[in-house]
């Protein structure tokens, strides 16, 4: 049986969070509901499920792929491109 294999993963940097927060919707005064980091540059914002979906809004904006989750207990990362959790 083959898997996918995400053609991105080369770019993963060993990132660390400089913030827990959405800076985005802290300026709006909005809420967001979870935080993922891009693997590129460290850029942290929103997830999906919130409002203003920055995170995917930092990936049309820059091409950056892969983004991390930095909730409590989660280490998935997910692939925009491919469309897959790594």
């Amino acid at each position: 049986m083959s898997h996918r294999v995400c053609a991105h993963v080369d770019g993963i940097r060993d990132i660390e969070p400089g913030t827990h927060v959405c800076e985005e919707c802290l300026a709006k005064g909005d809420r967001w509901v979870h935080l993922r980091m891009c693997m590129t540059c460290g850029h942290v914002a929103c997830c999906d499920d919130s409002k203003n979906k920055h995170a995917t809004a930092h990936f049309h904006a820059t091409g950056h792929p892969i983004i991390r989750s930095i909730e409590p207990g989660e280490d998935w990362m997910w692939c925009y491109i491919d469309r897959m959790v790594l």
